[in-house]
């Protein structure tokens, strides 16, 4: 996967980037069987959200690889292990999770600006996330990233039915981070360097996890929007704590501390050069 410096330093300047035609259409159907699947068979960590007057819902699973052969396959041997590897400039990458999110036609329920990273017991800088639709995304539907936030430090995690803040569990852990509220971007987008882009299949969005970013909902009366965002683990990420629980609830066995590598977090990509 040969992306080009100008593309890398976007990247970190940023903390999101637009690749296009990255994933051929053997990719996008593999994983469009994928979300089909997952719908069609939830784990116990779906949700099913509504929104105050759209018709449609927002489903959202993750932690599906090991059950579901399409995104074990697109995990393992898709590009985006290089990708991510490249954009974080890491010799190794392991693989997270994945996780669906699908908007139908005709949801208004918004995704809350959040992000990710502080409801992971992940810590380091070469994480990322690729975030791979399977339907044409309009601009209005998009995913938007504030630009340069994964410099601002840490910000509690949300939960998107209500929006409201995580539980802390253990006071003791919050000064750790300096954990902030997210500030009401939505109120104030004037304020910021707002990103977001058309996208068509074969195109993705790549973000730094602690990049602010959040979604509109999706009122098209035709279309759904029907994501892939997979999540990737570089050099430095290892097993962190957190002052709540973690989401998603999995560990691989690991101590604090440790590198995210294990049977759980497989390594899929070296970097050869």
């Amino acid at each position: 996967m040969k992306i080009e410096q100008a593309l890398i330093e976007e990247y970190e300047k940023n903390g999101a980037i637009c690749l296009r035609g990255v994933f051929d259409e053997n990719w996008i159907e593999i994983v469009r069987a994928g979300i089909e699947k997952n719908l069609n068979d939830p784990s116990c960590y779906s949700e099913k959200l509504k929104g105050e007057k759209g018709n449609g819902y927002y489903f959202d699973d993750y932690c599906n690889w090991k059950r579901i052969e399409e995104f074990k396959k697109f995990a393992l041997e898709s590009p985006a292990a290089a990708i991510a590897g490249t954009l974080t400039r890491s010799e190794e990458i392991s693989f997270y999770h994945e996780h669906v999110l699908v908007k139908d036609a005709g949801t208004d329920k918004k995704t809350p600006w959040h992000h990710d990273q502080s409801y992971y017991p992940v810590d380091g800088e070469k994480v990322c996330s690729i975030w791979m639709p399977v339907d044409p995304v309009p601009r209005e539907t998009c995913v938007q990233f504030v630009a340069g936030s994964h410099k601002w430090g840490w910000y509690s995690p949300r939960k998107f039915e209500t929006t409201q803040p995580y539980k802390v569990i253990d006071e003791t852990l919050c000064s750790e981070k300096n954990y902030q509220q997210v500030p009401d971007i939505e109120a104030n987008k004037e304020q910021w360097n707002i990103l977001c882009w058309d996208l068509q299949p074969g195109d993705c969005i790549v973000f730094h996890m602690k990049c602010l970013h959040g979604a509109p909902g999706n009122m098209s009366t035709t279309h759904s929007r029907r994501v892939l965002s997979t999540r990737w683990l570089g050099d430095d990420a290892t097993l962190a704590r957190r002052p709540w629980e973690i989401s998603p609830p999995i560990t691989g066995g690991l101590q604090i501390g440790q590198r995210m590598v294990c049977k759980e977090f497989p390594v899929v990509w070296k970097n050869e050069e």
